[in-house]
């Protein structure tokens, strides 16, 4: 089958190689030139595990391509897949202005009966907006959705082995094609779900805000274990075991980020807004995450005190989470910044997200390729991302290195009695 997928970002980029993979004929069309030249030339805008591999792979077998050029790459597609971005506008609505260019464009180019899958993460009746806009521009073309659920970082697996698939669609003939579309990834009997376009545009804001409200929720028990003199991992432990609540996203820590958790739970505050609704569970969560992306500055002012201006602070992980360098809300960069309005200076190592954190802060910050190089003349480090090389340091040459054994651990990754035993003073989170 010929597909199209407009936008190489990383929702379009992991869908269209993932798609070329089992077999199709993928084109990925983006406007952004220089993303194309990088795409072209073998390289990626992105870091994924794996996902080199595999777009190399499918270039060479020539199965996956890439073009500026919209209207040629569209033609002959079956299926037009939209992943373009969809960001957080000032109120705290999706800004959707690139996802109605792209409809804008189809409508003049569309020759065929092709099927456009709105990929990208829209509010609730965008799609039937998109649809009557292409209608107004003379083009009848059925438009579907097709949300996405992949993880950074094990976007791959995500998508070859799908816990489900979500499809939203208005006539039996585009849910068929969808469904043959999917089927070489649903093999092991996971459900292919068909419902209308609103319900599946719903589906993915709801998962998100579920899971952003889990989050929340162990974090603020944190806080309260901190005061109470109990150990919030031996809480994680006690409840996860009930069947009824697990254990996933039940790991406390500085706060959610990335591209998706932050800009949905907002998106779908606006909206309720906009139809006299009030989410108070959804402000609640949101409140939360943002008062603990200062759990781990105020940490570090509490043991400093007024005696902050001159020291050094190492951070290990500034990705918004492992196996990506994406830093979008980061919880790194919130400590990042109060920490230069302190005077302190920061020493910085992260697997990936080095490139891009210096996009954001130049010289601000000095950046080591090793763990252990942050670490020279530190007087404390602060653990932001629970990278696995992160996991089991060697804590005599840590504490040789750094000017005075502090950690300060937001992913709760070691033990606070051998972290004593070892002559570190340690502070997690909840414990």
């Amino acid at each position: 089958m010929k597909i199209a997928v407009i936008g190489t970002g990383y929702v379009g980029l992991v869908t269209g190689t993932c798609l070329a993979e089992s077999g199709n004929e993928v084109i990925g069309i983006d406007k952004d030139i220089g993303k194309v030249k990088i795409l072209d030339e073998g390289r990626l805008p992105i870091y994924e595990p794996g996902l080199l591999e595999l777009v190399q792979r499918n270039r060479r077998e020539q199965r996956l391509t890439f073009t500026t050029d919209l209207a040629a790459g569209i033609q002959g597609a079956k299926l037009i897949f939209i992943a373009v971005g969809t960001p957080q506008s000032d109120s705290g609505a999706a800004d959707l202005s690139a996802l109605w260019a792209v409809g804008d464009a189809l409508a003049a180019n569309v020759k065929n009966d092709a099927i456009i899958v709105i990929k990208s993460t829209v509010p609730v009746g965008t799609n039937r907006k998109l649809t009557d806009r292409i209608k107004a521009k003379g083009a009848s073309i059925e438009v579907a959705s097709n949300p996405e659920f992949l993880k950074e970082g094990a976007a791959l697996d995500d998508f070859m082995k799908p816990d489900r698939v979500v499809v939203g669609v208005r006539s039996t003939a585009a849910g068929e094609l969808l469904k043959e579309l999917y089927s070489p990834f649903l093999r092991t009997e996971r459900p292919f779900l068909l419902m209308s376009p609103e319900s599946a545009e719903m589906t993915k804001y709801v998962a998100n805000a579920m899971l952003a409200t889990k989050i929340s929720f162990i974090n603020e028990m944190a806080n309260l274990c901190e005061k109470l003199d109990a150990d919030i991992n031996d809480v994680r432990r006690g409840i996860g075991h009930d069947q009824r609540i697990g254990f996933q996203f039940l790991h406390p820590g500085p706060g959610y980020g990335g591209s998706c958790f932050p800009k949905d739970v907002n998106a779908i505050i606006h909206l309720a807004k906009t139809l006299d609704v009030k989410l108070e569970l959804m402000d609640a969560v949101d409140r939360v995450n943002i008062a603990q992306k200062l759990v781990l500055p105020n940490k570090v002012k509490a043991h400093f005190g007024n005696d902050l201006k001159g020291k050094t602070l190492a951070i290990w992980g500034i990705a918004f989470k492992p196996g990506t360098d994406d830093i979008r809300e980061a919880p790194a960069l919130s400590l990042i910044d109060r920490m230069l309005a302190e005077g302190v200076h920061i020493r910085i190592h992260d697997p990936e997200a080095i490139p891009n954190t210096k996009q954001l802060y130049a010289d601000k910050l000095t950046y080591s390729d090793r763990p252990y190089g942050a670490l020279e003349g530190a007087d404390a480090l602060a653990l932001v991302t629970e990278w696995p090389a992160f996991r089991r340091p060697d804590f005599e040459v840590m504490k040789k290195l750094m000017r005075t054994p502090v950690i300060f651990d937001g992913r709760n990754l070691y033990e606070p009695k051998t972290m004593e035993g070892l002559g570190f003073t340690y502070f997690g989170i909840g414990r």
